[in-house]
């Protein structure tokens, strides 16, 4: 199972976030941003953190890194590494299932990530086996919407997508064009967009807390 940090915000957590982080970063990128969700001080949950495997980029030129799937091209839609998202959505599935294991209730359970954390994040919870509570994007895109029939459990999953103006790694084009899926699937979506570049900000993450405790309450 991916190694993972973890942290919890009171005894006995009933519900969980599992939180993917970008290419290049790791578990710890978005470990200490628990506080600035602005989550009710009662609120009980369990923040997992995985660390992404190490494999090689390309277009790093090969070089090694933590990453959930390859990259080939600065243009994100021209051949996605489908089968490295599916193969590293299969073990966010892992952390999932060891969770519902130990009792969580799966409609208790958020996926949450940044750029590919996002992509992984968004491929995992619409094809998962049981329903879920619903899933974020931050500054990503939904390269396999179309590749795959969506698991009827989780369908119409609610989704948060958050994108800079200015990204200039993902456009905000394509989480543009990922709500539109969605949104058009008859999932309750919603966007936000900022005046930043490849990068979360202190509004988009009161936001997304707000998005999160509504599950949670």
């Amino acid at each position: 199972m991916l190694d993972s940090i973890i942290k919890e915000t009171a005894e006995n957590p009933d519900a969980v976030v599992i939180w993917l982080h970008g290419l290049g970063a790791d578990g710890y990128d978005f470990a200490d941003i628990i506080p600035e969700l602005g989550l009710p001080p009662n609120a009980a949950i369990r923040f997992i953190f995985p660390h992404a495997p190490v494999m090689p980029v390309s277009i790093n030129n090969g070089y090694k890194m933590r990453a959930w799937y390859d990259i080939a091209y600065v243009d994100l839609e021209r051949n996605p590494d489908i089968e490295g998202i599916e193969k590293n959505s299969r073990l966010v599935a892992e952390l999932i299932d060891y969770e519902i294991d130990k009792g969580i209730n799966p409609e208790r359970i958020l996926l949450i990530g940044f750029s590919q954390g996002g992509v992984v994040a968004l491929h995992t919870a619409t094809r998962y086996g049981k329903k879920l509570a619903g899933a974020a994007s931050l500054s990503s895109y939904f390269p396999t919407a179309q590749t795959m029939p969506l698991n009827a459990a989780n369908a119409k999953l609610p989704v948060f997508f958050g994108h800079g103006n200015f990204d200039d790694v993902v456009p905000a084009a394509l989480s543009k064009k990922a709500f539109d899926f969605l949104k058009s699937n008859g999932n309750p979506v919603e966007r936000h967009t900022y005046d930043m570049q490849h990068s979360v900000c202190m509004e988009e993450l009161k936001e997304l807390g707000r998005w999160v405790n509504a599950f949670f309450q």
